[in-house]
């Protein structure tokens, strides 16, 4: 396994993977609506983990904005599931993130989720008392 920057032949890979793995999201977070969005940033912070045969086995899209950087997506093939492929994504990203001066990542997941937070929680990551809020512009 390896991670690279997301690349045109990961398209359907990807695809899939978000549909598997995000079945109840919105149209406007699949990937012929986020990927296109996200490289027109050109951030290089769309990342893959694959096997050498190109497969898709995982994802993670980060986001910084000069003051903090998110995590997205972060998403795994459940076949591959605890093998350290997220955590490898989420520390590859975190490491770009910190090359760009970002000192704090932050991350949403579903209320509910609790296999996702202790995921998290066992990286480090703390539950913050938020609310979060949402305005959508299109």
């Amino acid at each position: 396994m390896r991670i690279v920057s997301y690349r045109d032949h990961h398209f359907a890979g990807v695809d899939a993977l978000w549909r598997c793995c995000f079945p109840g999201d919105p149209p406007r977070n699949r990937a012929s609506v986020a990927i296109p969005a996200k490289l027109a940033v050109s951030d290089d912070l769309l990342l893959v983990a694959e096997k050498a045969e190109g497969q898709v086995l995982g994802t993670v899209m980060a986001g910084y904005d000069g003051h903090r950087g998110w995590l997205y997506a972060v998403a795994c093939d459940p076949a591959w599931r605890r093998q350290g492929i997220a955590s490898a994504l989420i520390e590859e990203a975190c490491r770009r993130l910190t090359a760009l001066g970002c000192a704090k990542v932050n991350l949403q997941i579903r209320a509910g989720n609790e296999e996702a937070a202790a995921f998290y929680r066992g990286l480090g990551f703390e539950e913050e008392a938020r609310i979060s809020m949402g305005l959508r512009l299109s």
